[in-house]
């Protein structure tokens, strides 16, 4: 994950806790990390979220991002510089790199080095524009975090990462971005709401564990866009919210069947009693995802954070 970042999406980007099926152990979980303890996530997960991930993205917080970014100090002749921070296999960069106009270099950060291999090698190459995009890559703690290691940045963005973070963590990045004065995009970040059609009984009382799952330790979960929008705004920040939720039908039956694994799996750890009832139930969540009759939305939020033009 990051220059200096932490443990939110880069072994758990793009799914990795934070994302929807964020914090889980599955799907995607792969073996422990030796150094940091925190699972790591396959890519092979990672590369079949990022459809999905792509559809969700708010792009009504592009507009303001471009207008922030083309307005920025010194920006005469220069390039862009994006600190990707817990980038797994690099999703943000794909999505938005091409989306952006100008020369870039993006610095992806991420706590797992073989995820830094796969975002690099699948980096975009050029901007809206045909502009040249370099990358370089950096492992690191989100908790070394700092406005000094931003100096420099003129953007730093996220996916899948809020959710997965304490609220020490999120005062961190808060107070590195602001006092920097680099604006933020931090996407995909759950917020506690799943929607299954056609519902059943059971629904409810699993989305109330596997949130329950994701608040496990000091991890904030679905109340981090909460805790995200407080911290960046006592700091004098302007901060944007939109919802981005995963629109999940028949065409995504793969990737709603992993989810479903994930979800029930994540529900059944935190309350095992729950065990019986949920074998029954994913049997026919699954039997109806690959029958194409399962629609699934699972909420989640981007925040575009615009800090004043001198930093804290």
């Amino acid at each position: 994950m990051d220059a200096n970042v932490s443990a939110g999406a880069g072994v758990h980007s793009g799914a990795g806790p934070g994302g929807s099926l964020s914090a889980l152990p599955a799907p995607g979980a792969g073996p422990v990390d030796d150094e940091s303890g925190v699972p790591r996530y396959a890519p092979q997960w990672l590369r079949l979220r990022e459809p999905a991930d792509a559809a969700a993205r708010a792009h009504d917080l592009l507009d303001p991002l471009r207008i922030r970014l083309a307005n920025r100090p010194g920006r005469r002749g220069a390039g862009l510089v994006v600190h990707d921070l817990g980038c797994g296999t690099g999703s943000m960069g794909r999505w938005l790199a091409p989306l952006l106009d100008g020369p870039q270099h993006w610095i992806l950060h991420d706590r797992d080095p073989y995820l830094l291999h796969f975002a690099a090698v699948g980096a975009p190459r050029s901007a809206a524009d045909g502009s040249r995009i370099d990358v370089t890559t950096q492992r690191g703690d989100l908790g070394r975090l700092t406005a000094d290691a931003l100096a420099g940045a003129s953007l730093v963005t996220a996916s899948a990462l809020l959710d997965v973070l304490t609220r020490e963590e999120i005062d961190t990045l808060a107070a590195a971005c602001v006092g920097a004065g680099v604006p933020a995009l931090l996407t995909l970040s759950v917020v506690g709401r799943v929607e299954l059609t056609p519902s059943r009984p059971l629904d409810a009382e699993l989305a109330a564990a596997f949130d329950a799952h994701q608040r496990r330790g000091e991890l904030l979960g679905p109340d981090a866009v909460t805790a995200a929008c407080e911290a960046f705004g006592r700091l004098g920040a302007t901060v944007r919210v939109h919802p981005s939720p995963w629109r999940l039908g028949a065409e995504h039956a793969e990737l709603a069947g992993e989810w479903l694994r994930g979800w029930v799996g994540a529900a059944v750890e935190q309350r095992p009693e729950l065990a019986a009832r949920a074998d029954t139930y994913l049997r026919e969540r699954l039997a109806q995802c690959g029958g194409g009759e399962l629609g699934v939305v699972v909420g989640h939020s981007d925040v575009l954070v615009l800090p004043g033009a001198g930093g804290v």
